[in-house]
């Protein structure tokens, strides 16, 4: 029987949902799924320039496991730069860092450490909703 897969750790959500491809228009069914862990490792070793053995450290993951998602979110990104796809992120097995939340009201995501009584520190709006419930659905 294979090994339950790990969960792994996102440090700060995306600041978009996905993006879109400018110019083409009703691709709706092409579009890439860019996992939540894909996108962290691009995050970690692309923009904040991490060796694979810091990255895998910040995910909680091994370096070789870190190597695949990377492989992975590689090849889907440039499938959808090559094929001019829109790119979606969603899902995977993660969990955040921190409680972050996102408010329905006004669209900001923030972080907040206590479990009652959240409201958006932008709107002072109570409709806010939990990252993990945002991106897993």
């Amino acid at each position: 029987m294979p090994r339950r897969k790990r969960n792994r750790r996102i440090q700060v959500p995306p600041v978009i949902k996905g993006m879109s491809v400018f110019g083409v228009r009703g691709r709706k069914s092409n579009e890439v799924h860019l996992l939540l862990e894909e996108y962290e490792a691009i995050r970690l070793l692309d923009y904040q320039n991490l060796t694979q053995e810091e990255a895998a450290v910040h995910m909680d993951i091994s370096r070789p496991t870190l190597t695949r998602i990377y492989e992975e979110a590689r090849n889907k990104v440039a499938t959808a730069f090559v094929e001019g796809r829109d790119i979606i992120f969603r899902g995977g097995d993660i969990y955040f860092d921190k409680n972050w939340f996102k408010c329905n009201s006004c669209q900001a995501s923030f972080n907040h450490y206590a479990e009652e009584g959240v409201s958006c520190p932008v709107c002072s709006s109570e409709d806010v909703i939990s990252l993990n419930e945002y991106y897993t659905s």
